[in-house]
């Protein structure tokens, strides 16, 4: 048990530290669909800031927490848990916003607040939505800080998946069957290699291109951050069917997601999908073991379920069971790679 508690422990700090760093902070604020969305949201809701106390989750350099001092917010607690608290506490202060946001160094779980508060904003998504986990901090806050009828920014998280082909794949697993013509040497036989390499059981972040969709996206989950529990996060499901636009070849299942804001006019939705301008959270790739074939409104169906890993409850593994028209059912599980492995502790 203590090894156990001892690989949670270096497995937090592993996870803090990655945001000790400028690079992700300076990546996370050039997103300017997620910047500026998460602006104008907190600035469309002054009504329910104007005067009030706000709590914002894994504030970073406090971007967010200022912009809740723009739309007129009385007081912010800026929590964060890693160093770059710090560098926060500096920015505050060079905006003169020192009298209106108090930056604590520490997990959500850990503070003590000194009073209940109004509004509660995070940008809590990881890739896939989940990968991280850090929803269930502010669940947490939720139930603990929140007060009854408070505001909750983002507060709708919704989960889609379509099916996907992928022309590098295509074109890198071709290449083998080249060879022969250009140096007289046959080395086809590495194909299914090559295609075992190239489609495993890693989620791989990338963007997709429009293009490559093959059918319109289905809704398998979603998510009220007002009523969903923790215990729920352990595992998030839902069932899908689409139809495919054409013929083509299916290599990879597409997820990706989209938080809703709520406002005053209409609702503000922050879409990560292909069809959306490009954000640093992409798409996440789920490959098949090798590609199928489809022929226009061939049927895509299946379940979809997401749950923590093992190792590390903060990275997310997803299950895909799917089956395309004629094809027996398959089913398949997937997870990002854990590249912290390897460091020391």
């Amino acid at each position: 048990l203590s090894q156990e508690k001892l690989d949670k422990s270096r497995q937090e700090r592993l996870y803090f530290d990655s945001y000790s760093d400028v690079t992700i902070h300076e990546e996370m604020i050039a997103d300017h669909v997620r910047t500026n969305t998460y602006r104008m949201a907190i600035l469309r809701n002054s009504e329910s800031m104007r005067g009030k106390v706000v709590l914002d989750i894994g504030a970073g350099t406090g971007v967010l927490s200022m912009f809740c001092v723009q739309a007129g917010a009385k007081k912010v607690y800026a929590v964060e848990a890693c160093s770059i608290a710090e560098q926060a506490a500096k920015i505050v202060k060079h905006n003169n916003m020192e009298e209106k946001i108090e930056v604590i160094r520490g997990t959500v779980e850990s503070v003590d607040l000194p009073e209940k508060v109004d509004v509660i904003v995070s940008e809590w998504m990881g890739y896939a939505l989940l990968h991280e986990s850090m929803l269930n901090s502010v669940l947490f806050a939720r139930d603990r800080w929140l007060r009854p009828g408070g505001v909750l920014l983002p507060n709708r998280a919704e989960l889609y998946i379509a099916p996907v082909t992928d022309p590098v794949v295509e074109e890198r697993l071709h290449f083998w069957y080249t060879i022969k013509g250009q140096y007289g040497i046959d080395m086809s036989c590495m194909s299914d290699f090559a295609r075992r390499c190239m489609m495993n059981s890693d989620i791989t972040v990338r963007t997709v291109a429009v293009e490559d969709v093959l059918s319109h996206p289905v809704r398998f989950a979603e998510l009220d951050l007002h009523s969903v529990t923790a215990e729920e996060l352990r595992s998030v499901r839902g069932e899908f069917r689409c139809e495919s636009f054409g013929s083509a070849a299916v290599n990879a299942f597409c997820v990706y997601f989209t938080v809703t804001f709520p406002c005053p006019d209409k609702p503000l939705v922050l879409s990560t999908g292909p069809f959306s301008p490009e954000t640093h959270w992409q798409q996440a790739l789920l490959y098949l073991d090798a590609p199928v074939d489809v022929l226009q409104d061939t049927a895509v169906t299946g379940e979809v379920s997401m749950y923590p890993s093992e190792e590390s409850a903060r990275h997310i593994c997803i299950r895909v069971d799917y089956t395309i028209g004629e094809q027996r059912r398959q089913s398949k599980t997937f997870s990002i790679p854990d590249w912290s492995s390897d460091a020391q502790p």
